[in-house]
């Protein structure tokens, strides 16, 4: 690996007459930085003075390197940076390590012991870093470290002063992380811990003598390098170990059943295991996210409650992952005998997605009270008297990635009463990071339960269409499995009906019958290659109702009609020539006829930000400019998929074949030879060396298609930026 340079820069360490400072100084020294020694010479408590930053300084020239000793207190900061400019004429680094120690127990402690050291540590970071910004920002590049300590992040005895300080540092470090950015001002936080003066009478002597600084030394190092992205972060580092820390929030709980209860003490009592659970607790970046969070929480919970007052909400979750997705898909008839089904079926696959009827599953009320409380008095309903009737789903978002977390609002629109029967019109809506994403439509038939004198018809239930009165545009046959109901409830539809050969005979069948949405989910497959593009992402809604029960092996002949962007369809038997679904229809983006395949220019997702590897590819197009001719010898052309949550969110295209370069978006002509689906994270992961290609492809978190053994070939002209 290319060692990592500062020549040219210049470093500012406080503090650095001893210690981890020390160890910083000389270590940026001898990789070419200039360094502005910075030490009060004083002992832990801040007093007395003594020639430690010139001892420092000796040293490092003596080594060959430059530097200047500076004895200005921190709390004066802009003599410090006054210091670099005068002698070197730039800044480029600040480390801010100073500190002092007055350890009492908090009763104890007089202001004096609080102000002197948040006046070191706090003021005194606050004071240099503010005196090198105006400089940073005109030369467009600063790195800028912040010390903290465990004290401040998890507390410590005899320490209130110290680690509300170190706290403190934190948050600055945060703010200015947010603040320097658009200027590649990078401010990161160090949490170490090791010998120092601060420590030489605390540690035993033993574990003194391992928690060298110089272990320390080059992780911050690498945090002050030019080629160092992040920001904001917090990273701990001891004994040559090193972790990130971060804030997580718990997925909370709602402290009222619905907008118009109050809360109250009682009320928070009875929710406060749900509010601390920890389970899936999630890292939110920056205090946008937290409003973003909060606000989609709350719309999670009043979204459309106006219209559904005297109805009960149940909230749930679903997770998801390509697991699930490969499930479903073999659960509806998806084969690897079809090429075009390998997308649904394979994880690693360039395109896997999701077939769109997969999402009707997170809305399904199986487990929800809901229909149950909905009954009027004297009329029940439950897993032995329910059919399903009726089925609608609607994107109103971009089509959903391959794994995530849902939230999932379901209630009861309407109970009509259709005289034996009653049926429930439920409505659930889907949730994802705040938005939503997706709605659902169920029609419950609850058998025998009718006679109660409600309404029989409902203007917001949405209601199926009839086909169109002419012969059908296009037919699709296909025949289901003998195990294909088996199949399927493993999706989570676990009715024993489709199963239990007893169950279905006591319910006047001759074998456990195929679920409903089983043969939707075949027929939505049917219209999604014919008029769809076989790509999930144009369709915007489906409906159908459900006619007549199917048996595994009978075959399925799904009848289709075009008409602007709505497909109408119904399906029917082949071996009886009843029809299984009726009034059915599939609403789309976009129409791409005769299973052609879709645009090749897809829609891209929105990134949360700006991608960490947007990095990586301005470093490659540098190493092919340096290198043109080992550049040249690879000759093939890469398109780069950058995914997050499962959606590519940006594209980049490598050009070693005609045009040697690197640009965002697909290819500018033709297609490419090898395609790399990656997420942001793992792809800088794979580019750091801390993941193996190897190992992330197996684990599915890199997908290529196309001259995968060309891919290799990128090894040597990319290993000092990406391992790929």
């Amino acid at each position: 690996m290319d060692q990592l340079r500062f020549d040219g820069r210049v470093a500012v360490v406080t503090g650095a007459g001893g210690g981890l400072g020390k160890a910083y100084a000389l270590l940026l020294g001898s990789r070419g930085a200039k360094v502005v020694v910075n030490d009060l010479g004083s002992a832990r408590d801040g007093v007395g003075k003594s020639n430690f930053a010139d001892a420092v300084v000796k040293e490092i020239k003596d080594k060959g390197g430059e530097a200047v000793a500076d004895y200005n207190s921190v709390v004066e900061g802009e003599k410090i940076i006054k210091t670099a400019l005068d002698n070197f004429g730039r800044v480029d680094i600040l480390i801010n390590n100073a500190g002092i120690l007055r350890d009492k127990s908090f009763q104890k402690m007089s202001d004096q012991d609080w102000d002197l050291v948040h006046a070191v540590h706090l003021k005194g970071a606050f004071k240099t870093t503010q005196a090198a910004w105006e400089t940073f920002k005109k030369q467009k590049f600063g790195r800028v470290i912040m010390t903290s300590s465990n004290a401040g992040l998890h507390g410590n005895f005899g320490q209130a002063n110290y680690s509300a300080a170190k706290m403190g540092l934190v948050g600055l470090a945060s703010t200015l992380a947010i603040e320097g950015a658009k200027y590649n001002i990078k401010v990161n936080t160090i949490v170490p811990t090791a010998a120092s003066r601060l420590t030489q009478d605390i540690l035993p002597p033993d574990m003194f003598q391992a928690m060298k600084p110089e272990l320390i030394a080059p992780v911050v190092a690498y945090m002050c390098h030019e080629s160092f992205e992040d920001s904001g972060v917090i990273i701990d580092s001891t004994l040559g170990f090193a972790v990130k820390t971060h804030l997580v929030r718990s997925h909370g709980a709602p402290l009222r059943k619905k907008p118009s209860d109050a809360v109250t003490i009682e009320s928070v009592k009875e929710k406060w295991a749900d509010v601390v659970n920890m389970k899936d607790a999630t890292h939110i970046s920056k205090i946008a996210d937290v409003t973003v969070t909060l606000v989609g929480k709350l719309q999670e919970f009043e979204d459309r409650s106006k219209l559904d007052k005297d109805r009960e909400s149940y909230w749930t979750t679903y997770k998801y992952n390509s697991k699930d997705l490969v499930c479903y898909a073999l659960g509806v008839g998806a084969s690897v005998v079809n090429e075009s089904d390998l997308k649904f079926l394979y994880e690693s696959h360039e395109n896997f997605t999701a077939l769109p009827s997969f999402f009707i599953l997170p809305g399904m009320v199986m487990d929800s009270p809901v229909v149950g409380q909905a009954m009027p008095p004297g009329k029940y309903a439950n897993f032995t008297n329910i059919l399903h009737g009726e089925q609608y789903i609607e994107f109103v978002d971009d089509f959903p990635g391959t794994e995530g977390e849902f939230t999932i609002r379901n209630y009861v629109v309407d109970l009509l009463d259709k005289g034996s029967s009653a049926v429930a019109i439920v409505n659930s809506e889907v949730f994802q990071g705040g938005r939503l994403v997706l709605r659902t439509q169920q029609h419950i038939f609850v058998v025998g339960q009718g006679g109660f004198g409600g309404p029989r018809a409902c203007d917001r239930a949405v209601p199926v269409q009839p086909a169109p009165k002419r012969p059908p545009d296009a037919l699709v046959s296909q025949r289901t499995a003998e195990d294909q109901a088996a199949l399927y409830r493993l999706s989570g539809d676990l009715n024993p009906l489709h199963i239990d050969p007893n169950v279905a005979t006591a319910s006047g069948h001759p074998k456990p019958i195929l679920h409903g949405l089983a043969s939707l989910g075949f027929s939505a497959r049917h219209v999604l290659a014919k008029f769809a593009g076989n790509d999930p992402a144009n369709f915007k809604a489906i409906k159908a109702r459900f006619t007549k029960p199917v048996l595994p092996g009978q075959t399925l002949i799904t009848e289709m009609w075009l008409e602007g962007k709505r497909v109408y369809f119904q399906t029917k038997l082949k071996e009886t020539g009843n029809f299984v679904i009726t009034g059915a229809y599939v609403d789309l983006k976009n129409v791409v006829q005769d299973g052609a395949s879709s645009p090749s220019t897809q829609k891209l997702a929105s990134p949360s930000s700006n991608l960490k590897s947007d990095s990586l590819f301005a470093k490659i197009e540098d190493g092919i400019k340096s290198n043109p001719e080992k550049a040249k010898s690879v000759g093939g052309v890469f398109l780069y998929n950058i995914t997050e949550n499962g959606k590519t969110v940006k594209q980049w295209t490598l050009d070693l074949k005609s045009g040697m370069t690197v640009y965002q978006g697909e290819p500018k002509s033709g297609k490419a030879d090898t395609t790399m689906t990656v997420g942001d994270g793992d792809l800088m992961e794979i580019a750091a060396g801390t993941l193996s290609p190897q190992v992330a492809y197996l684990k599915g978190k890199i997908k290529i298609s196309g001259n995968i053994m060309l891919a290799q070939k990128l090894g040597p002209l990319l290993k000092s930026g990406a391992k790929l």
